[in-house]
């Protein structure tokens, strides 16, 4: 990343991704916003996903959203007219619900179609450390949204054997983002989620990772943990549902080798 992709008066910008459901993307995007907040860290979650599982997950209620991300994709809106603040977690968010399904027919006709958040996100970069996109699990135009304001993309994944091959088609689409769309784009790290140690598979999937991946891989291992579960149901982010569940310990840790990892990387240019 170039120094002046990320300046000390800039956000850093990062896609929360995985082309595979069900992997812990949206927990993993809800309870790291939280810890960095927990951090004092200022921290903007975007949610891209028109479920808006992260947007009820942070105790916002999406339909009751009037202005949400679909405005401000089809630029009728700004994000500092639509984001909400997340009284439970700390943190602002850019909600969505359904109707940002309409917003891939709409962008379609749009010039500059994969631009249009990197554009807004300018008018509010100055005003968080940290923003974090909550991608769907699909390549959809959305997600070339997300990956194009992006300096990088975090990886939450499960050990598992189907996990290997989703993931080197995830590698390639960000390399390919990076080479086309995005030249800032680049892999900030796997995330271990879900994680079960008394599954040998789980372990052997973990040590190819490692083996395959090196530092890219962070050494926080999220274990699978039933108050994570449980927290979105209240509206809470786990860390803060239950912070003395192992789940929510790892996610903080998490925040913290995050910051840490970034910290080194400045120090080191």
């Amino acid at each position: 990343m170039s120094k002046s992709a990320v300046n000390k008066h800039s956000a850093y910008v990062f896609c929360i991704t995985n082309q595979k459901g069900g992997v812990g993307k949206t927990t993993t995007a809800i309870n790291l916003a939280a810890a960095l907040s927990m951090l004092k860290k200022r921290v903007l979650l975007i949610d891209l996903d028109p479920q808006g599982n992260a947007t009820m997950g942070s105790g916002i209620d999406k339909n009751a959203a009037a202005i949400n991300l679909y405005q401000v994709l089809i630029g009728t809106e700004g994000i500092k007219n639509a984001r909400q603040r997340s009284e439970s977690g700390g943190y602002d968010v850019l909600p969505s619900n359904r109707e940002l399904s309409g917003a891939e027919i709409d962008l379609i006709q749009m010039e500059k179609r994969e631009q249009q958040l990197k554009q807004a996100l300018a008018d509010v970069s100055d005003d968080y450390d940290f923003i974090l996109i909550d991608c769907p699990p699909t390549l959809s135009l959305l997600t070339l949204n997300g990956l194009a304001s992006a300096h990088g993309v975090i990886i939450p994944m499960q050990c598992e054997y189907f996990a290997l091959e989703g993931l080197s088609d995830l590698v390639n689409t960000v390399k390919r983002v990076y080479r086309n769309i995005n030249p800032d784009l680049r892999l900030i790290g796997l995330l271990r989620v879900m994680f079960d140690t008394r599954v040998t598979l789980q372990q052997q999937v973990s040590a190819q990772i490692e083996a395959h991946f090196g530092d890219k891989v962070f050494s926080t291992i999220v274990p699978r943990n039933v108050r994570l579960a449980e927290a979105p149901s209240h509206g809470l982010p786990g860390v803060i549902y239950d912070p003395s569940s192992r789940g929510a310990k790892a996610y903080m840790e998490f925040g913290r080798e995050l910051i840490k990892r970034l910290k080194k990387e400045a120090q080191a240019k």
